[in-house]
């Protein structure tokens, strides 16, 4: 290092030490546009409700919890979890009703729609992590590999955080001819990684891209992004419509719950399938990620208050991201389901299924965990999740 380093400002130094995984801060016309956002207020973007990104309560209280070797033990599975062991044939012959949707793990869902292939937030990485040694390590391996999967249409991503944008699996992409539509601020990353920009939507809020005849619209949010440690909040999150022209689906994203769903659902809905985020929730971070009730409540606010299509689970059983058990979701989502009456899929990673047909509905996580308790169960004669509101059910954070 020569003396004249030492004259350069203290955020450069920082900038030249960041490795590609942090990406790139949006810049130039980007960030003029970001600007311009009605929904980028006093130097950030804004959540549609009040939201608490960082986690309350004591540090060391959680710390306490998140490492305690017990607790550590019942949030990985106790066997190998069971991947579908023939989603390369299965994906070979067309979707018989025209949607067929294939949960990969995590919050990454191949849906073919109306003939199109789009790809929901691919992580085929083993870290959702900047670095390749340190960071949450998959689970169980992806069902098969991206160069398998075959070409696609487009692919969607939420936002910027490591377990939605993957550095290897977009780079891998990029090398294709598939489009991307992402939320505004997010294309200065895929940028860098190699997307030209003429094969990128980047879209706010209720805008709406058209690629190969399917509707793509960026819908509210309410979660926050940011790649390092700076998090200068300058890059967008957003949920998604899709609609084709015979289907409608929708995917979450990461998300707390609020009334936006409604109005989502209002304009783009009903949906033959909404795929939810209903893990790594916790009650340090309550306005930001969905407990699987939230969840629920959020898919019916999506059909107009009542059962409607299939709700495909999503954001769990892939990485460890929160206190709680790692079959936990999935356990609590399908008593939230029974007792709303609401249609909820199940499929192993790779196992695709069409939700007008025989949806996957095993309890497959049950040989691989330890016994889960259910406290949110309510006494038999207890109103249904579809008629209580947000303030009566009993979250994780009430427990």
């Amino acid at each position: 290092m020569t003396g004249a380093d030492y004259l350069l400002p203290f955020r450069t130094k920082l900038r030249s030490m960041r490795t590609e995984s942090f990406g790139a801060d949006p810049a130039g016309a980007r960030m003029e546009r970001i600007r311009r956002s009605p929904h980028f207020v006093d130097g950030v973007f804004q959540n549609p409700v009040g939201a608490r990104t960082r986690p309350s309560g004591s540090t060391v209280e959680f710390a306490k919890i998140y490492f305690h070797k017990e607790q550590r033990a019942r949030r990985t599975p106790t066997g190998t979890v069971p991947v579908h062991a023939t989603t390369l044939a299965d994906l070979a012959a067309p979707p018989v009703t025209g949607l067929r949707l294939t949960w990969m793990g995590h919050s990454s869902v191949l849906a073919e729609i109306d003939g199109r292939r789009i790809l929901f937030d691919p992580v085929w990485g083993e870290r959702c992590s900047p670095f390749p040694f340190a960071g949450p390590k998959r689970l169980h391996p992806t069902p098969l590999s991206l160069a398998a999967l075959g070409p696609v249409d487009v692919v969607v991503i939420s936002h910027d955080h490591y377990d939605h944008l993957d550095l290897p699996t977009i780079r891998a992409l990029a090398g294709t001819d598939t489009v991307f539509a992402v939320p505004l601020g997010v294309g200065a990353h895929l940028e860098r990684w190699g997307v030209p920009p003429n094969r990128m939507h980047e879209l706010d809020w209720n805008e709406t891209a058209t690629v190969a005849g399917i509707s793509l619209t960026a819908t509210p949010a309410r979660h926050f992004c940011g790649r390092g440690l700076r998090n200068q909040q300058h890059t967008l999150w957003a949920s998604w419509a899709v609609t084709g022209p015979e289907h409608r689906i929708y995917h979450s994203g990461d998300t707390g719950y609020f009334p936006g769903f409604r109005d989502i659902g209002a304009e783009h809905g009903p949906f033959d399938a909404t795929m939810i985020q209903i893990g790594a929730y916790s009650e340090y971070w309550p306005d930001i990620h969905m407990t699987p009730a939230e969840g629920m409540l959020a898919h019916l606010d999506l059909q107009g208050g009542r059962p409607h299509g299939v709700l495909l689970p999503i954001h769990w059983g892939t990485f460890n991201l929160a206190p709680h058990p790692w079959a936990e979701p999935g356990e609590w989502t399908k008593d939230a389901g029974e007792e709303a009456g609401q249609a909820v899929a199940f499929p192993r990673p790779g196992e695709p299924f069409e939700p007008a047909g025989k949806l996957p509905a095993e309890a497959w996580w049950r040989a691989v965990s330890q016994p889960i308790a259910h406290p949110w169960r309510r006494p038999r004669g207890a109103e249904s999740v579809a008629e209580t509101s947000r303030g009566d059910m009993d979250l994780a954070g009430e427990r």
